[in-house]
């Protein structure tokens, strides 16, 4: 399967190659957040793919959003093909306004997810906005990851996990790296094509 990993910048490089169609074609969109609904519809149009989605901790209209369509990953498993995608939307909760969770919140999303994973046979690619703390996030609160994330990769191990939240710019930071639990973990900022 081949996926259209994208979050946090609209990128018209991208859309210029879509239209072009030199990137080839894709069998899934997946937005790791902070993207608008009428760049996401657009992007998954060209792609002439489904789309799927977590909200990014900026991403708080999308509720009232109608063109943007797509499948919202949140607390869900969802099939594309054999691939069976789950997502948990947002960032740390760090000011009013945003989509936000403490750790506990967020560790409550994260022991439902595992189970339903657990009970419906596990998960290939986790979808989220933030990393997992301590593995491509950053010391200060906005951008600092969940704990429970890292609990989460350890019970169900997905091969994938695709995030964003974390902007290249910010500093030298590694756009993909390996996770002790053994998942990869892939910094979606931009965009990112991926094989498996």
């Amino acid at each position: 399967m081949r996926i259209l990993a994208i979050a946090d910048v609209e990128d018209d490089l991208l859309l210029s190659r879509l239209t072009q169609h030199e990137g080839g074609s894709y069998d899934l969109v997946i937005s790791c957040g902070d993207l608008s609904p009428s760049y996401l519809d657009c992007v998954a149009t060209l792609a002439n793919a489904p789309l799927a989605y977590v909200r990014g901790n900026h991403d708080v209209g999308y509720e009232d959003s109608w063109e943007m369509g797509g499948t919202n990953l949140d607390g869900r498993i969802e099939r594309f093909g054999d691939l069976r995608v789950a997502g948990l939307e947002g960032s740390v909760d760090y000011r009013e306004g945003i989509v936000g969770y403490s750790q506990g919140e967020m560790r409550r999303k994260v022991v439902a997810l595992g189970l339903r994973a657990a009970l419906t046979g596990g998960i290939d690619v986790l979808v989220t906005h933030t990393p997992p703390r301590g593995h491509g996030d950053l010391p200060d609160g906005p951008h600092e990851g969940f704990d429970a994330f890292n609990g989460l990769l350890s019970w169900v191990h997905p091969a994938l996990m695709l995030h964003g939240h974390v902007h290249l710019n910010y500093g030298m930071l590694e756009r993909r790296r390996s996770h002790p639990s053994g998942t990869e973990l892939i910094n979606a900022y931009g965009w990112q094509e991926i094989e498996l």
